[in-house]
């Protein structure tokens, strides 16, 4: 894991205003992203198998893929921006979002998800998010953060 930075619990939950901004937009994206291809769906009867635009499709058609390229691009900055904090993006269906990090001498993941007031998991390495687990502040006390 050479080229991660460690990061600490105050670091971290300094980073939550602003992860709770960014991430709690990228879920309105995701959902608003969602709609646009029901819609489109429903216009042409089925998904489409690209979004590039086509001659023979009607300007409605062309338009909605247009609006969702946008949006899709626009998905893709936020968590872009997410990943510039430091942050990896782990789960973006509920916004958990991981930092590397040390925990009783141990290198682990600091686990946050959107509506979560600070850091309050860890994980280790090779746990996914199901293997959160929370930080006891007897942990806190030992911990290299």
């Amino acid at each position: 894991m050479t080229g991660w930075r460690l990061f600490t619990i105050a670091e971290v939950n300094a980073l939550i205003p602003k992860l709770s901004d960014l991430v709690g937009q990228q879920m309105t994206r995701h959902g608003e992203i969602a709609q646009h291809l029901a819609d489109l769906a429903h216009v042409t009867g089925d998904l489409p198998s690209s979004l590039v635009e086509q001659p023979r499709e009607s300007e409605l058609v062309r338009k909605l893929k247009r609006e969702l390229r946008l949006m899709i691009e626009r998905y893709a900055e936020g968590w872009t921006a997410v990943r510039a904090l430091g942050g990896v993006v782990k789960d973006p269906q509920v916004g958990t979002i991981d930092f590397y990090s040390s925990v009783e001498g141990r290198f682990v993941w600091l686990s946050w998800r959107h509506g979560e007031e600070s850091v309050g998991f860890y994980h280790e390495l090779d746990a996914g998010c199901a293997g959160r687990r929370p930080l006891r502040s007897d942990v806190l006390d030992r911990s290299l953060n």
